[in-house]
């Protein structure tokens, strides 16, 4: 076959001599990088760059190569963002599942218009329209420069042969698989996944090999999109042949914003992602004289923050949605005198009444990498199945994950989902529409170069993370390495004066007990904020730092 030629050619440097033991920044100018949540999308990334693929390749190649070797979030079954800068301009592309025809407004709720609890979340319901597939499809027509099959080669090699399961893979064993376990058919394929041993998915592989070959006509039109739909009619799912049909992947005009002398490039709608950062940098540098002298994750430091995120999600529910359903206030959102306005309502010294907290116009698990190639073009991808493992529905015969991102939706108004956020009709189910997203794979340009490609899962917490990093490195002056690795806090409105922390790194203890005393509720939730991937470009230094929270790999290697 065509893709063991590929496959023999692509692997002539083997995986040990790619390990993360290289150094984490080069001084060259033919320099790429790479920053991915696994050792193995890594070094998929690295061999397409050396064979002269530029970074959309490499972006295609890593994101298949995720759908094997990172089954948690990596897909073929989800959909997601890709962030890029080509030949000196930006672009967006959005690949965000879809709504099927059949959904409704109020198909998660019970007969007293109540939500039904897990219906969004576990099962084939909670499914949207896949847009991976579609959408590396189209970065490829646009940009790509090696042929498909041989980007996806990888990939298949991975699902054929296997690859190792890493200790911290099987941590979902416990509570999720259970719950997994009671309505779908997810052990069948992942209840033997066991740190150390090799996981074969020769389903996968075959189906995999069938898009190399035939492209994205396969998975929406053919065989695997038969096998799909066929799944759907057994799980009484809504996805049919037509909704695979229609499906399309969209090319957006990005969010780009000035911040400190910087570019900002990020995700526009249905991301709520790239408007929710550019409002917290552009909130935090209106209210710089009060962060003068104020330590990083200080007391005040924290108290802060809070504040403008507490003004941040309280625009992203009420006017956050598919733009081709709602019209999104995207200019008015980022308009310089409402970021003075909303400034302006911060309080400095004690926690503003939740409830005043209003929109102020008038009237886990997801994963990302970042990559960057020797020409200066960067790529910023995240993409999902929403939580781990999605909705635990595999595609019988086809051997992948369905996602379960319906439930980004408002299931009903004020009601939250699993990342505790609110939304309201801007953002309610409707057939064909997109849900709102977190999602903010990001791009830091200055004088029309690549200064920095960041992005993370995390669902809510995603802008927040990248913000605190972003201002760490460029407010506090931290090495990247240290700004990604510090701990990070989150606040998102509801629940009312709660910061959230994490396992990894918790605030000082001297800290929590000032943020108690002021009135805050603390928590520390039982996973880690976000999974930071992110390049760092300084003249003619380049640095790539996997975020140490899990089990990714940074590389940055000469070619």
């Amino acid at each position: 076959m065509l893709y063991r030629i590929i496959l023999s050619l692509f692997f002539a440097v083997s995986l040990a001599a790619c390990s993360t033991a290289e150094q984490p920044s080069r001084t060259t100018q033919a320099t790429g990088a790479v920053a991915s949540p696994d050792i193995y999308g890594a070094t998929v990334a690295e061999q397409v760059l050396k064979k002269g693929g530029n970074a959309v390749d490499a972006a295609i190649a890593t994101a298949f190569t995720l759908a094997v070797t990172y089954p948690e979030a990596g897909n073929i079954g989800g959909g997601g963002f890709m962030t890029i800068w080509f030949e000196g301009q930006p672009y967006f592309l959005d690949y965000r599942e879809t709504a099927p025809a059949a959904a409704h407004r109020d198909m998660y709720l019970d007969e007293n218009n109540e939500v039904i609890e897990g219906l969004s979340l576990v099962g084939a319901k909670a499914s949207g329209v896949p847009g991976t597939v579609m959408g590396l499809w189209e970065a490829h027509q646009k940009f790509g420069s090696l042929p498909w099959e041989e980007l996806v080669a990888p990939a298949i090699h991975y699902a054929e042969t296997g690859f190792e399961v890493s200790e911290k893979q099987s941590i979902y064993r416990e509570n999720l698989f259970q719950k997994l376990a009671e309505s779908t058919n997810f052990m069948d394929y992942f209840g033997h996944m066991e740190a150390n041993t090799t996981l074969v998915q020769q389903e996968l592989a075959t189906t995999l090999s069938r898009i190399a070959a035939q492209g994205p006509s396969d998975f929406y039109e053919g065989e695997t999109a038969q096998l799909l739909v066929a799944q759907m009619e057994r799980d009484n799912g809504l996805i049919t042949l037509e909704d695979l049909s229609n499906y399309r992947a969209v090319w957006r005009e990005p969010v780009v914003s000035d911040w400190q002398g910087y570019q900002l490039v990020t995700a526009p709608p249905p991301s709520s992602g790239g408007i929710a950062l550019a409002q917290l940098l552009g909130l935090k540098e209106r209210l710089a004289n009060h962060f003068e002298g104020v330590s990083l994750n200080s007391p005040e430091y924290v108290h802060l923050i809070a504040e403008i995120e507490k003004r941040v999600f309280a625009d992203r529910a009420d006017y956050l949605g598919d733009p081709a359903f709602t019209t999104v206030p995207q200019a008015d959102l980022l308009e310089s005198s409402y970021l003075d306005k909303r400034a302006a309502e911060v309080n400095t010294h004690s926690i503003s009444v939740t409830e005043n907290v209003k929109p102020g116009l008038e009237g886990y698990h997801t994963t990302h990498f970042s990559i960057l190639d020797k020409e200066g073009n960067a790529v910023s991808n995240t993409y999902t199945l929403n939580l781990s493992y999605g909705s635990g529905v595999v595609v019988t015969g086809a051997g992948f994950l369905m996602n379960n991102e319906m439930d980004d939706f408002s299931s009903k108004a004020g009601v939250p989902n699993a990342f505790g956020v609110v939304g309201s009709d801007a953002n309610a189910i409707a057939p064909g529409k997109r849900m709102l997203s977190s999602m903010a794979p990001t791009v830091l340009v200055k004088n029309g170069q690549v200064e920095m490609v960041i992005g993370t899962p995390g669902g809510s917490t995603i802008f927040t993370s990248i913000f605190q990093v972003i201002n760490n490195v460029y407010d506090f002056n931290m090495p990247l390495a240290d700004a990604v690795a510090a701990p990070r806090f989150h606040h998102q409105l509801l629940p009312k004066d709660q910061i959230t922390m994490e396992p990894y790194a918790q605030l000082a203890p001297d800290t929590q007990q000032a943020l108690t005393g002021k009135g805050y509720n603390l928590l520390t939730q039982g996973w880690n904020l976000g999974d930071i991937q992110a390049i760092k470009v300084s003249g003619d230094k380049v640095e790539a730092v996997a975020d140490p929270r899990a089990r990714g790999a940074a590389k940055v290697f000469e070619y």
